[in-house]
């Protein structure tokens, strides 16, 4: 797994932990440095995009490039929206979510 946010990496906030509880080994990157991140690990099972709290034009821009980058790829992307900072479900939600995308995808 491929986890994308807006560089903030809060502990009540982490993605990878809920990841690692589920057993899931993932990658974190900031948004600026995706691409290069995709460019050096294997093909992720899915990418998680973490949406930022705040608005931000320049980040949704940059987002909407990156899932049709992921999508031309065969690449799920799984839209994570944290609004308040708080995910109603926690790691249920999260494994409900991911369990048919990983499922789905080819051994590579």
């Amino acid at each position: 797994m491929l986890v994308v946010d807006d560089g903030v990496r809060a502990v009540d906030r982490s993605l990878s932990g809920e990841l690692a509880s589920l057993g899931y080994a993932s990658v974190t990157a900031s948004m600026e440095a995706a691409d290069d991140v995709l460019a050096v690990i294997a093909r992720p099972a899915a990418v998680l995009l973490q949406a930022p709290t705040r608005r931000d034009p320049a980040y949704a821009r940059r987002a909407a490039r990156l899932r049709g980058h992921l999508r031309d790829r065969g690449i799920p992307v799984i839209l994570i929206n944290d609004p308040g900072g708080a995910r109603a479900g926690g790691p249920v939600d999260l494994a409900t979510r991911l369990g048919a995308y990983v499922a789905a995808q080819p051994d590579l």
